[in-house]
């Protein structure tokens, strides 16, 4: 039955292989389970029921990238979105999280007809590389200041807005101990560094007492106080459009570069770098955030992270099956999950920071027509804590600069369009 459904003989492996290809794919990726509960409980929503959403859309969203795509591509609430949602959308912007998670659905419900009418193409084309490197660049930044500051590292200060906090208490010590582990076993390529580091310090933490110990099994909680509470018709209001739009935004370009690079790396891309069964794997992934949106979380995107998967050898969508399944399993790991306090997982979030801005060594810094709007985009985010308002600062940029300088083929009609709805968006927003 596996043989027929994914193909096994025809990509050259075997089940052996595509379970342990799976195994380490899901280490690589679960420290999920315990940042996006984290994240997304300070905009008041239920921890517990929280951390139910995160394994069920993780599981819901391999499933239908195996069965539909039959690629070795895993799912999860993506990182960078979650902090949007809850720091900008809600804590920022003071929308209810209700509101927010219609605001995925929308998004995803676009996304998915994009993908189903091949529009996305035209969009992806649109869009400047150095431009996209820039906006992933600000979100890690955007991860980064988030990371320093739950973890006590960074704090306010009212003379220059920002400053060091007190690095002789046990928080900040362990966020920085922590960080040092990952980037340690990271680079020694020990299997699962993230979680790993993350557990380290909880364990260390619950051992000196900084934090109070769950225990590790229960049954699971309930999904009741997120499941179907997304507002929809709050999401339609004027004010929502750019939150929308840079849930799409950066769900399409964050799902195109992991499938692009996944995929080449397991040598399913064709001679000229295209991606056969791109359009299955749109539509799963799209599918998959409308479940998340659903079930009461941010939004549900592709893992850079399966490529560990793939280096150990998965090549079909068995792999992601078996992440899915073991998301399941890890329904029973609540009290674990809500043993995890703030600066255990702020070194994650600070990882995954230095992965996203690596993008910036592909920026050709020599033009400052393309340097200034990739500056201009990676910092915005972080200072003003909205990655609309990087997307929308950076894309203006970008249009105005090469206008002037009379670097015309450089813009394209979609560009225009974007940069003249964002400087009425931002004229609104003043006003």
């Amino acid at each position: 039955m596996l043989e027929r459904i994914f193909k096994l003989k025809v990509h050259r492996t075997n089940v052996r292989t595509e379970i342990l290809a799976g195994l380490t794919t899901f280490l690589a990726m679960a420290y999920i389970l315990f940042v996006n509960p984290s994240i997304l409980s300070a905009t008041g929503m239920d921890k517990g029921s929280v951390f139910v959403a995160t394994c069920l859309a993780a599981a819901i969203g391999s499933a239908l990238m195996g069965f539909i795509a039959n690629y070795p591509i895993a799912l999860a609430p993506g990182m960078g979105l979650n902090a949007f949602f809850t720091y900008t959308v809600v804590l920022h912007m003071g929308h209810t999280w209700q509101v927010a998670l219609g605001a995925v659905f929308l998004s995803a419900l676009i996304f998915f007809a994009l993908s189903i009418f091949k529009i996305r193409e035209w969009i992806i084309r649109s869009i400047p590389l150095p431009l996209r490197s820039g906006i992933a660049a600000g979100i890690g930044l955007f991860l980064a200041i988030i990371a320093l500051e739950s973890s006590g590292i960074v704090v306010a200060n009212p003379a220059t807005l920002v400053g060091l906090g007190d690095l002789t208490k046990g928080g900040p010590l362990l966020a920085m101990l922590g960080f040092i582990i990952i980037v340690v076993l990271e680079a020694r390529r020990v299997p699962g560094a993230v979680l790993i580091g993350i557990l380290a310090i909880t364990f260390i933490s619950i051992a000196v007492g900084l934090s109070p110990w769950g225990g590790v099994l229960s049954m699971p909680p309930s999904i009741a106080p997120t499941f179907l509470h997304l507002d929809i018709r709050g999401a339609f209001d004027v004010s929502m459009i750019s939150v929308v739009f840079a849930f799409l935004f950066v769900d399409v370009f964050d799902n195109s570069g992991t499938l692009i690079g996944v995929t080449k790396r397991a040598g399913l891309a064709d001679e000229d770098g295209n991606i056969p069964k791109m359009g299955k794997a749109l539509v799963a992934d799209s599918a998959a955030a409308l479940f998340g949106s659903l079930l009461g979380t941010s939004t549900t995107t592709s893992y850079i992270e399966s490529a560990a998967g793939v280096s150990a050898g998965g090549r079909t969508g068995l792999t992601a099956i078996v992440v899915g399944i073991l998301f399941l399993l890890s329904l029973f790991f609540a009290p674990l999950a809500g043993s995890v306090p703030a600066f255990a997982t702020a070194p994650a979030l600070l990882f995954i920071a230095v992965l996203m801005t690596s993008g910036l060594a592909e920026i050709d810094w020599r033009d400052i027509t393309v340097a200034a709007p990739v500056t201009v985009t990676a910092l915005t985010m972080p200072l003003t804590y909205s990655i609309a308002n990087g997307i929308a600062f950076g894309f203006i940029t970008w249009t105005v600069v090469k206008l002037l300088s009379g670097r015309y083929r450089d813009l394209n009609a979609a560009l225009v369009i974007l940069s003249l709805l964002f400087v009425i968006k931002l004229g609104w927003l003043s006003a």
